[in-house]
């Protein structure tokens, strides 16, 4: 009977031993599986962070999309007050406008800072927000928004309307004298002599502050990000300089040649890329903005 009742109790023993085994088998396979999914759901986290981060612009592009804003609403403004593409240019002015209620004021801001500020090292550029408090929402979607709008601005040639209407009011007399007011604002041929200089009106003059603005703005972070190194400092200069004086039709074609030549450059694109190199380094979006430049 002792035997027996031993010979239960050891066997009662080696079940128990078998299943607290199998249970400590289990749990090692759960905690196997628990370190396997906690491992991806990093991995997802970090891919999504990564996304997210390619996804979202530094505070240097915000700051473009910024002055694109106000390069939209100073234009679409000039259409209402001239009279040009009515049928859309109050709503397009409205849109605008209510992202960049002060355009002039940004852009000269912005062209005085790239006048003042010296060479920033690269690795403080993406710490430059001189328009913090402006800058707002930062997506992606923010930058192809308001290349759309530049896009659409080109297509209906809404410049060339406004530089032909400024010119209407500063020389009324054109259209009298037989003179065709469209010869008096399109741009001498390269290597062309100029006519005589002639003061330009008040509307005239603040388009190219604004233009002059503008050009220091690109050419300043062009020299930040070492573009077109053989040219970059000469443009700098020269645009610094042609902003101190009062300006005249000479400037106003040297203004639009200007920013016929960021075109052709691809200044903007180009720096597009500097500035995509840092937060998505594999370059899925870094020729996102080619596909709309206008």
């Amino acid at each position: 009977a002792a035997l027996k009742a031993a010979t239960q109790t050891h066997g009662v023993k080696n079940t128990n031993v078998t299943s607290l085994r199998l249970e400590a088998e289990t749990a090692r396979d759960e905690a196997t599986s628990a370190l396997e999914q906690l491992h991806e759901a990093e991995c997802e986290i970090k891919s999504l962070r990564t996304v997210t981060q390619r996804m979202t612009l530094t505070k240097e592009e915000m700051e473009e999309v910024v002055l694109k804003r106000c390069w939209l609403a100073r234009y679409w403004n000039l259409c209402v007050q001239h009279g040009i593409h009515p049928e859309i240019a109050g709503s397009k002015y409205e849109f605008w406008s209510s992202l960049a209620p002060l355009p002039l004021e940004v852009v000269l801001a912005a062209g005085q800072k790239a006048k003042e500020e010296n060479i920033v090292d690269k690795a403080d550029i993406d710490e430059r927000h001189g328009m913090n408090d402006l800058l707002g929402e930062g997506s992606i979607e923010s930058m192809l928004l308001v290349e759309k709008g530049l896009r659409e601005l080109a297509l209906l040639k809404v410049e060339d309307a406004i530089l032909l209407a400024l010119a209407q009011h500063r020389r009324p007399n054109l259209m009298r004298s037989g003179q065709s007011i469209s010869d008096d604002v399109k741009l001498p041929i390269e290597g062309q002599k100029y006519v005589e200089a002639f003061e330009l009106n008040q509307e005239e003059s603040e388009d190219v502050h604004f233009k002059q603005a503008w050009l220091k703005y690109f050419w300043r972070r062009a020299k930040n990000h070492g573009l077109e190194q053989d040219i970059v400092e000469e443009r700098v200069q020269f645009w610094i300089n042609h902003g101190t004086r009062p300006p005249t039709s000479h400037d106003a074609v040297d203004v639009e040649r200007g920013l016929l030549e960021l075109k052709k450059l691809g200044i903007e694109n180009q720096l597009w890329q500097a500035t995509r190199k840092r937060v998505d380094p594999d370059g899925i979006y870094a020729k996102m903005q080619s596909d709309s430049d206008i």
